[in-house]
């Protein structure tokens, strides 16, 4: 049963630089009192943000340090820039994942077009503090559920936490399942998530997901272990 949707384009639309931006997961674990209507995370889960670049638009320079930032691009693409794998070009249906930890890193993401993108931004905090900065790339195949972060820690697909993170670009008629409390979020199509009607743009809280697909979909689930 799903227990809450969060629909989009009922939260006010901010942004920085040059991005505009919808803010959905703002956690107070990490922000402290949060004043809009969004919601906390679960697990090591603290923040998302739906965001569309402007036209050649870039968030500029920026450190960070002890956070965990995924870049799920939805459409367009983005040149990324900084102290990790500089140079890399992340298109449409990849997944970008970077480990501040301990040592930190620096970046800029870039829209290299002259038209708008857009790109899902995700924080999770390490669970071990003083990690080596890392990163990792993703390349989503239509059909499959890939996940892009979390699990054991004797696996090195992945960085590993308690906390995981699925993005599936699902077939129209397709259906997916995966257990435990989780919070969802349909970024592209339409289906039925747990008995209910969801669309691009609707944040689920729930236990026991099971998504079923009425359009060709991309979905995101950050599961609780």
């Amino acid at each position: 049963m799903v227990q809450q949707v969060l629909h989009r384009d009922d939260l006010k639309l901010g942004g920085f630089a040059g991005i505009r931006e919808h803010r959905l997961v703002i956690d107070p674990i990490v922000f402290g009192n949060n004043t809009s209507n969004a919601w906390p995370g679960i697990g090591d889960f603290v923040y998302l943000a739906d965001a569309k670049f402007i036209p050649n638009g870039e968030t500029h320079l920026h450190p960070h340090k002890e956070i965990d930032v995924i870049s799920v691009v939805v459409d367009g693409r983005i040149s990324h820039q900084g102290t990790l794998e500089e140079g890399n070009i992340i298109e449409t249906n990849q997944v970008q994942v970077q480990r501040a930890g301990g040592e930190g890193f620096a970046h800029n993401e870039v829209n290299p077009d002259n038209k708008e993108n857009r790109m899902i931004q995700i924080w999770i905090t390490p669970e071990k503090s003083g990690e080596p900065a890392g990163y990792k790339l993703y390349s989503l195949q239509q059909g499959k559920i890939t996940r892009v972060y979390g699990g054991d820690e004797n696996q090195d697909e992945t960085f590993a936490s308690q906390t995981t993170l699925y993005v599936g670009l699902v077939d129209a008629k397709q259906t997916i399942s995966l257990d435990g409390e989780f919070i969802a979020y349909v970024t592209t199509g339409n289906g039925t998530l747990n008995g209910q009607k969801v669309a691009n743009g609707d944040l689920v809280r729930g236990n026991n997901v099971e998504f079923q697909a009425e359009t060709d979909s991309q979905i995101i689930i950050v599961r609780k272990i």
